[in-house]
């Protein structure tokens, strides 16, 4: 049970706090180490398909371990001064595992732009948040793109990470921070990464593989619950479209939230200059509009409630059988 109590305290943590600026955040020294590893690994395997499948692998090993290594490291050492402060400790690095308050925050920054008729500063805000080019979108483009990323990131940045901190605490959770950094650091399907960051975007694969479809199902459960939204059209559209991406995982949450707000998604996009012919998700009823931004992060947040509910609910069951 200590597990879950950490789980349900770091996650209140997350809702007051999040990540301000300017604080630091071991997410950032994950990325360090991907980085400097990358740059050391390329310099040591070859540069051909083989070498780079192989140095990618490595990659793909070392920086989860190293990541849960040194989250277990921690808490052993809090361990060592006091049962208490090892479960302080246990509740910050669980608040800062999760990411619904940045994330809510951040395209929030959008939707505000878009309000004081900025179009330019609204493309900014969403640069920060998407791997696509931002500069050829629209102003529909913009309110997409930052659905999108609300959408498909309630799994990875709240309902995956809870699930794994339900599971084994801060190391299992930064293990999969660990993942789900290096995909967004090196998944690509470009020249630059085509072998080298195919196993960690497996790997990303793997770990989502069920959270995505618990966030899928929670997103849902919120469109049934909550005034202007239409969980039938959620549960109907996330069945026909979830497979839409070539990801088995990045559909889930964004076939949900279309069908839960009437609009489409997803479809052609560029990324590093190239277009990329991606299907589209949903019926698309009407036009994405600039509220759509603040009613996906209302439903985004109900539905990391409702998880959080389940596996406070769950661990309680399974303390009391």
């Amino acid at each position: 049970m200590e597990l879950a109590m950490a789980a349900g305290i770091g996650f209140l943590l997350d809702q007051w706090i999040g990540d301000p600026e300017g604080w630091w955040h071991p997410i950032r020294a994950i990325g360090w180490l991907t980085g400097s590893l990358e740059g050391l690994l390329r310099r040591l395997f070859p540069a051909g398909r083989a070498g780079q499948l192989l140095a990618g692998g490595v990659l793909a090993v070392l920086v989860p371990i190293v990541a849960g290594s040194v989250a277990a490291g921690v808490l052993a050492a809090a361990g060592r001064i006091h049962p208490a402060v090892r479960f302080l400790v246990m509740c910050v690095m669980d608040g800062q595992i999760l990411a619904a308050k940045s994330l809510k925050t951040e395209s929030m920054k959008v939707y505000d732009a878009l309000q004081e008729g900025d179009e330019e500063k609204a493309k900014w805000a969403v640069s920060r948040i998407v791997g696509r080019d931002t500069e050829p979108l629209s102003e529909e483009g913009i309110i997409r793109a930052a659905v999108e990323t609300v959408a498909e990131n309630t799994s990875d940045g709240v309902i995956a990470p809870l699930f794994y901190l339900f599971l084994g605490g801060p190391a299992l959770g930064f293990f999969y921070k660990a993942v789900n950094t290096m995909d967004s650091m090196v998944g690509y399907k470009n020249e630059k990464y085509r072998y080298f960051g195919r196993a960690a975007a497996r790997l990303d694969d793997l770990a989502n593989l069920i959270p995505a479809r618990l966030a899928a199902l929670f997103l849902i459960g919120a469109a049934w619950l909550l005034p202007g939204f239409d969980g039938k059209r959620a549960w109907r559209i996330w069945r026909r479209d979830r497979y839409c991406h070539k990801s088995p995982n990045s559909a889930q949450g964004e076939a949900a939230c279309a069908g839960a707000l009437g609009i489409e998604l997803a479809g052609p996009a560029w990324y590093f200059g190239v277009l990329q012919e991606k299907p589209v998700i949903g019926d698309g009823t009407r036009k994405a509009v600039a509220q759509d931004i603040p009613e996906v992060n209302r439903l985004m947040m109900a539905g990391s409630w409702m998880a959080l509910a389940a596996g406070l609910g769950i661990s309680l069951g399974a303390l009391l059988l």
